[in-house]
């Protein structure tokens, strides 16, 4: 068989998976969300990791192919929205483990830090509450877009993204979140540095747009 044979059923083998886990792809759109991408964005995103899943496969080591391509197909989506959205200084979920199937000892730290933020998160004024839990999925439903959770709330997405900033400053304000920034090692002076700087520029940016 000429190399040239092996890599043209190379390609159709891909090819072939491609189309059998592409379901995949769409199951973790629907269960996750993809940040405030359109759905096709985050479709080809996730076929891009999907893809590189494949590629990458060995099932010598154990683990099932879904499980790989789970994670892929979150990174690449996770990628994609960080590229395309003006919103990532989250830093309590740069890696969101639900996303990921951990071990028992991480999903017990997971569990803790999960319940630290949310505690930090009830602290929120009512209005502010509602803006992150919604925005990052804290709930019960998948993270939702500034369009649809400003027609909730009958406000522009602008202004939905306006609270959201507001509330992000004040959590990550040292004196608010030193508890959970030494859960996810975030506390070092240079963290807390940084946290008040960001806020400083936040509120100079209001500023000068009054």
């Amino acid at each position: 068989m000429s190399k040239c044979t092996r890599k043209r059923l190379t390609a159709q083998a891909v090819e072939k998976a491609m189309e059998q886990h592409d379901g995949l792809v769409h199951a973790f759109i629907r269960r996750q969300g993809g940040g405030d991408i359109p759905y096709e964005e985050a479709l080809q995103a996730g076929r891009v990791g999907l893809w590189r899943a494949i590629q990458g496969y060995d099932p010598g080591r154990g683990t099932a192919f879904s499980t790989y391509a789970w994670v892929a197909i979150c990174r690449h989506i996770h990628s994609r929205a960080k590229e395309l959205s003006r919103d990532t200084d989250v830093w309590w979920q740069e890696a969101p483990a639900s996303w990921i199937v951990p071990d028992p000892a991480v999903e017990l730290e997971r569990q803790l830090v999960r319940s630290v933020l949310l505690d930090l998160v009830s602290q929120l004024p009512e209005r502010l509450h509602r803006v992150i839990v919604a925005r990052y999925g804290l709930g019960e439903d998948p993270p939702c877009l500034l369009r649809e959770l400003g027609e909730e709330l009958g406000l522009t997405g602008e202004r939905v993204r306006q609270l959201q900033q507001e509330a992000l400053a004040w959590l990550r304000h040292p004196a608010h979140s030193w508890r959970l920034r030494r859960l996810v090692g975030k506390n070092t002076a240079a963290d807390y540095r940084r946290a008040l700087a960001q806020n400083a520029a936040l509120r100079r940016s209001r500023r000068a747009k009054r």
